[in-house]
C-alpha cells in the first residue's frame, strides 16, 4: 500500500464518519425543530423545569458526541479531503459546522438557560425561531455530504 493510497483510504474513512455524523444531526434536528421544540408550550407550569432539565440532560448524550465527531471529521476534511471531493466544498462544510456550533453556544444555549428556571414564552418563541438558522445549516451540510459522497463513488 502506498503512502498516497494510505492516506486516500483515510480521507474516505473521515468522510464516512462525517457523512453519519452529520445525516444523523440533520434528522435530529429536524424532529427538535418540527416536533419537540413546539410542545414546550404544552408541558405546562408546574412540571416544566423538570422537563427542561431532563430534556437537556439526555438531548446532550445524543448530540454532543455526533457534534464532536461531526466537528473534528469537517476539520480534518477541509484540511485533506478525498481526491474527488473539491477543496472548497470541505471548507464550506467546516464553515457550516461553525454556524451549528456558534449558534448552540450563543443563541440556543443560553435560551435553555432562561427556559430552566421555568417556561417563559418569549424565551420559548426565540428558542423556536432562531433554532431555523442550526436547522437550515444542518439541511445543507446534509445537501452538501451527500453531494460529496456522489462525487467520491462517481469517480470510483
Amino acid at each position: 500500500m502506498t503512502q498516497e493510497t494510505f492516506n486516500e483510504s483515510g480521507a474516505l474513512l473521515v468522510f464516512l464518519i462525517n457523512l453519519g455524523a452529520t445525516l444523523a444531526m440533520f434528522g435530529v434536528i429536524l424532529v427538535i425543530q418540527i416536533v419537540h421544540y413546539p410542545l414546550f408550550s404544552r408541558v405546562g407550569a408546574e412540571n416544566f423545569r423538570a422537563y427542561e432539565a431532563a430534556h437537556t440532560a439526555l438531548i446532550t448524550l445524543v448530540v454532543f458526541p455526533l457534534m464532536l465527531a461531526e466537528l473534528i471529521t469537517a476539520l480534518l476534511l477541509a484540511l485533506q479531503p478525498p481526491r474527488s471531493v473539491p477543496s472548497l466544498a470541505a471548507w464550506i462544510g467546516l464553515a457550516l459546522v461553525g454556524v451549528t456550533w456558534l449558534s448552540t453556544a450563543f443563541i440556543q444555549v443560553p435560551l435553555h438557560g432562561r427556559l430552566s428556571a421555568g417556561f417563559d414564552a418569549s424565551a420559548h418563541q426565540a428558542l423556536v425561531a432562531t433554532n431555523w438558522l442550526r436547522t437550515i445549516a444542518w439541511s445543507l451540510r446534509a445537501v452538501l455530504v451527500l453531494w460529496m459522497a456522489w462525487r467520491i463513488l462517481e469517480t470510483r
